[in-house]
């Protein structure tokens, strides 16, 4: 059974807009696309170590939103964690936690 921790209200969020918060002592990077999805990765930035993520930049490639660290520029899928582009280093994908939002709430789950 999953276990989901409400964070915070959808009206929180900002559309491509990160927030920070703190999932059973684990700090997750919240992000609200422009079509109303919310999508939330591990807030440490694998690269340099600092919990910055929430602070990166929302974009695309193609069809798939994107978080560019603002750190070192390494860009990740919002969806899935997979590291699109390392910027010469060796890949490292994000951690996803699983989202949804029941009437105005938003819940998380570490899985």
């Amino acid at each position: 059974m999953t276990s989901w921790t409400a964070v915070c209200e959808m009206d929180d969020l900002l559309p491509e807009v990160g927030v920070p918060a703190m999932v059973d002592g684990v700090q997750i990077a919240l992000f609200r696309l422009a079509d109303d999805q919310v999508l939330a990765v591990q807030q440490r930035d694998p690269y340099s170590g600092a919990n910055v993520l929430s602070r990166g930049i929302v974009g695309s490639r193609a069809d798939v939103a994107t978080i560019t660290s603002p750190m070192y520029k390494q860009v990740w899928n919002l969806a899935t964690g997979e590291c699109l582009d390392p910027v010469g280093k060796d890949p490292v994908d994000l951690r996803t936690c699983a989202v949804e939002v029941a009437g105005t709430q938003v819940r998380v789950s570490l899985g």
